[in-house]
């Protein structure tokens, strides 16, 4: 088997043979055996639907499960219980075109790992969605790409069609929560290259939404949960916690020695500074960068002085800001804000890139893997 489609439902009845027919009529004149998983969670009679057009249909297959365990996990067993080299998840509800089959297709045959249907390329269209719907998928649709580093060059992350090759998630424990399994997949799969091709996703005219309020909750909670098993985005995150517990540290030790040893002003602000520093590095190097311990010992000695010189290449940053803010006679504070977030994305960068550069086991550098993304 080459190519398998998988189709979780929810009280799709009215649909599942409209789409089944649809796919046939697609593929109908590519040259390719394929197989349809329907990996249902009904509580109407799509079973029944399902069971009659399996009866009939011997590259249709289902199974039905009790108790509506959510779109994603429907579609993780749909992965393991098909056999194609090639995979296209789908859903049933005919806002994901048929149509688009041969070409999804003939992109995983050359080669890319992941083929994505994108509404948001020149060519594609998210008219399908009236405006409320169209700004919550903005919205989620942000909220992964701030948070996930590896969905930032996906324009259509959210989305629920894709294909990809079976070497992408072989080996890989999915464990998503809610129904955005193509996020699981970028975040967790093994991958070179990414392909999206545009289409217009359409309206529904039967069946139910999973929309409600419960789906968006768990959306956040897995993009929580995507981010602290990514360690590339946990180590972000780990960094300004503890750049925050620096301010505290900078806070008190220059309020004790300005109060209580009765320093001049600026001595003790360059003490506070270098203490604050110094917190920083430990709790980086134990923490944040943990994992990129370098084994040779001279290259780690050096990670002290490269950490002071990015720290204050980031203070040199913000006072830049302020600097500016006063010429354009804009609030001062809103120019050392604007500087703290501009410096905290540079100086992580520099230390991720250069302080802490992960090492092999011999102790040369590590190429970072990069992902090429293109798009029709």
């Amino acid at each position: 088997m080459r190519l398998s489609i998988v189709i979780p439902t929810f009280n799709e009845r009215e649909n599942v043979r409209i789409i089944t027919d649809r796919i046939h009529r697609a593929l109908a004149d590519v040259d390719e055996p394929y197989e349809i998983w329907f990996i249902d969670d009904s509580r109407d009679d799509t079973p029944r639907v399902l069971a009659e057009l399996a009866a009939t249909d011997p590259r249709v297959h289902f199974v039905h499960r009790e108790g509506g365990r959510g779109l994603a996990t429907a579609v993780v067993e749909g992965f393991e219980r098909s056999r194609g080299r090639f995979i296209v998840v789908m859903d049933a509800d005919l806002q994901h075109p048929p149509e688009l089959l041969p070409a999804i297709l003939r992109r995983l045959r050359e080669g890319i790992d992941i083929v994505i249907p994108s509404r948001f390329v020149p060519g594609g269209s998210d008219g399908g969605l009236n405006w409320f719907r169209k700004w919550v998928s903005w919205t989620a649709r942000t909220i992964g790409r701030l948070a996930v580093r590896r969905l930032r060059g996906i324009s259509d992350c959210t989305g629920g069609y894709f294909g990809l090759r079976r070497e992408v998630i072989d080996g890989v424990t999915l464990d998503p929560i809610g129904w955005k399994i193509l996020m699981e997949v970028l975040v967790k799969g093994r991958y070179e290259t990414v392909h999206e091709i545009p289409y217009a996703f359409e309206a529904r005219e039967a069946g139910e939404s999973k929309m409600s309020l419960r789906e968006q909750w768990n959306y956040l909670r897995h993009v929580a949960r995507l981010v602290w098993s990514s360690p590339e985005d946990r180590r972000f995150y780990v960094y300004c916690m503890v750049g925050a517990l620096g301010v505290i540290v900078n806070t008190a030790v220059m309020s004790a020695l300005l109060y209580g040893l009765h320093l001049h002003a600026t001595l003790a602000s360059v003490v506070a500074s270098l203490v604050a520093m110094a917190h920083n590095f430990l709790w980086n190097d134990r923490v944040t960068w943990r994992a990129h311990a370098h084994p040779v010992r001279w290259r780690r000695v050096l990670q002290g002085p490269l950490f002071a010189l990015v720290s204050a290449s980031g203070i040199a940053v913000t006072a830049l800001f302020v600097q500016l803010f006063l010429w354009l006679h804009w609030p001062p504070l809103l120019g050392q804000w604007t500087g703290i977030v501009v410096a905290t994305g540079w100086t992580f960068t520099a230390n991720n890139r250069w302080t802490w550069t992960p090492p092999d086991t011999e102790g040369h550098t590590l190429r970072r893997r990069s992902v090429r993304i293109t798009h029709e």
